[in-house]
């Protein structure tokens, strides 16, 4: 049956956007390949959906993209512009758009003012078929957002050369884990390259098993869902680790999955990503593309009010009550790596809670450690139920002179990297004394928030918890500092939204009156750079080594 008025909200989202391109019919030359297309899909889909409108000025507006769009055409076929030059994924992911406009219009083929415009479709497509059939890739989505292309190409130029190649990637496997997650852990790449593109080929290619692969991420992506109505972000290796990423993106995905399972905890997933409500352009072309969407999704069953997550493989925890909700995570690849890197996880957030309008958007931990940064916990072990720990070991190394066999008389040495700088050193012949530290944070998931008891066995050194709220309310018990920080001199103190607030309140330890300030480490610090939060930011801290707890509640007077 289907779900009238969803149908109307995409039908509105699409028209009202496109109504907007219309007086920018003409001058399109020197814009980005991607919004041009983008654009021109929506315009035609409104023709396409047969919206009563004149439609001569939207196939103006269209054409005069692709015209620009066509002059963006390198002689390779790739398109110019963004900092991956002759990108053939960066292409895919235009032309992608490309096949579904000329897909779209084909049920109007015959009519001229159609048929006009899907030539110009076409054309693009052709120029740019070669390079995507033989092109690279560099990151691990790339290969599905190529894939697709070359299978919708495929889908309006019938070539099996498309399909072997499409078969070619896949036949590398799909990147996902036993959580569900794909390698890359983001949101962003999940929702709008990984799932859609892996669902194309699934239906193109008859290959059912890439639905089920989605199937699996959705699924995930469940316990990844955070009452502000965003997906958790803190373990992507991507760029939206350090953002908040919207449910909104993930709406046609769960529509999907629910027709098709009838299990209502897509159906919720689907009904919270509209709750803002359905303003995504594009929606009206997958309606079309996937009639299936637009049907009555099955009845929605809501997350249970006490429920816990755990995901093993990106070290990642949840706990949800009706008061709170408790994220927890120790997933970084710093340890591992030893550097800060696109495409690598690093952030130092390993807890976050959510009380209704107060949230607490991150916890850190400094320390004054040959300058390596905060604490970021390389694993996440389940000791119980909803109890955790969260572990790290770093170190630094003071080296002792060469061995004769080593030494150079004109005293040049390979330059190497030791972890923390690089020196004509040849650090490898060396014999090191080794300085360490260990980090171990036991974690309690409670009704009303976390328990944390904080280890850290090191040489004496200044360490300082960091408190990232979300802005918007009030710190209580604290003094502002002259850089619009806050410091809790007693070790306990609260903030308040509203109704909602959360308290911290430290045990156990000797505090500084002038904590350590937060320490992004080296990676951050050599460029003058800085990944700490925004918002209302809390500290407190003292000396190590050191043992001590921290209480961390929430209270809610909607919540009784």
């Amino acid at each position: 049956m289907l779900d009238q008025q969803f149908h109307e909200a995409v039908t509105r989202a699409a028209l009202d956007h496109a109504r907007d391109l219309l007086p920018s019919a003409a001058g399109q030359g020197g814009r980005p390949h991607r919004e041009l297309m983008r654009e021109a899909k929506v315009l035609l889909s409104v023709i396409a959906a047969d919206v009563p409108v004149e439609r001569g000025p939207f196939l103006a507006a269209a054409r005069s993209r692709l015209d620009a769009l066509r002059s963006l055409q390198a002689a390779t076929g790739l398109f110019a512009g963004g900092d991956n030059l002759q990108s053939p994924p960066d292409s895919a992911f235009t032309i992608n758009d490309a096949c579904d406009a000329y897909a779209l219009l084909g049920p109007l083929a015959g009519d001229p003012e159609i048929d006009d415009v899907r030539s110009r479709i076409a054309a693009i497509i052709h120029a740019t078929t070669e390079p995507l059939l033989h092109g690279g890739v560099h990151t691990p989505n790339h290969r599905w957002e190529i894939s697709a292309a070359l299978a919708r190409i495929h889908r309006s130029f019938p070539d099996a050369r498309l399909v072997a190649r499409a078969q070619e990637w896949l036949a590398e496997g799909v990147d996902v884990d036993a959580d569900g997650f794909y390698s890359e852990r983001s949101p962003n790449y999940a929702a709008y390259v990984s799932n859609p593109s892996l669902t194309v080929l699934a239906d193109i290619l008859n290959r059912s098993e890439l639905w089920e692969i989605v199937l699996r991420n959705l699924e995930a992506t469940l316990g990844l869902l955070r009452p502000d109505g965003t997906v958790e972000t803190v373990q992507s290796r991507r760029q939206d680790q350090n953002a908040p990423f919207p449910l909104a993106p993930y709406l046609s995905a769960f529509r999907a999955a629910a027709v098709a399972t009838g299990r209502g905890d897509f159906a919720d997933a689907a009904r919270r990503a509209a709750l803002p409500g359905v303003h995504d352009p594009e929606l009206l072309a997958q309606t079309l593309l996937r009639p299936q969407l637009l049907e009555q999704l099955p009845e929605p069953i809501a997350r249970a009010q006490a429920a816990s997550t755990y995901f093993p493989a990106v070290a990642l925890a949840s706990r949800v009550s009706p008061i709170a909700e408790t994220v927890l995570y120790g997933g970084s690849d710093y340890a591992a790596r030893g550097r800060i890197r696109s495409g690598l996880a690093n952030n130092p957030t390993f807890c976050r809670v959510f009380a209704g309008d107060a949230v607490l958007d991150s916890v850190r931990l400094s320390r004054a450690f040959f300058d390596l940064g905060p604490f970021r916990a390389s694993t996440l072990r389940r000791l119980g139920d909803d109890v955790y720990l969260l572990e790290e070991t770093i170190d630094a190394a003071y080296y002792q002179p060469l061995g004769p066999s080593d030494r150079r008389a004109d005293g040049l040495y390979d330059l190497v990297d030791d972890g923390r700088f690089s020196a004509s050193m040849s650090f490898q012949n060396r014999h090191r004394d080794v300085v360490r530290m260990t980090t171990a944070i036991e974690a309690a998931l409670v009704p009303d928030g976390v328990d944390l008891r904080v280890r850290i066995d090191s040489p004496e050194l200044p360490w300082s918890l960091e408190f990232g709220f979300r802005e918007g309310g009030a710190v209580v018990g604290g003094v502002r500092e002259p850089d619009g920080t806050w410091v809790l001199p007693a070790g306990e103190g609260e903030y308040r939204v509203g109704g909602s607030r959360i308290a911290v309140r430290l045990d156990g330890a000797a505090l500084s009156q002038s904590p350590l300030p937060y320490e992004p480490g080296q990676d951050y610090g050599f460029l003058g750079a800085t990944d700490a939060v925004d918002g209302v930011r809390v500290r407190l801290g003292g000396t190590a080594p050191t043992e001590f707890a921290v209480h961390i509640r929430a209270e809610r007077e909607d919540v009784r």
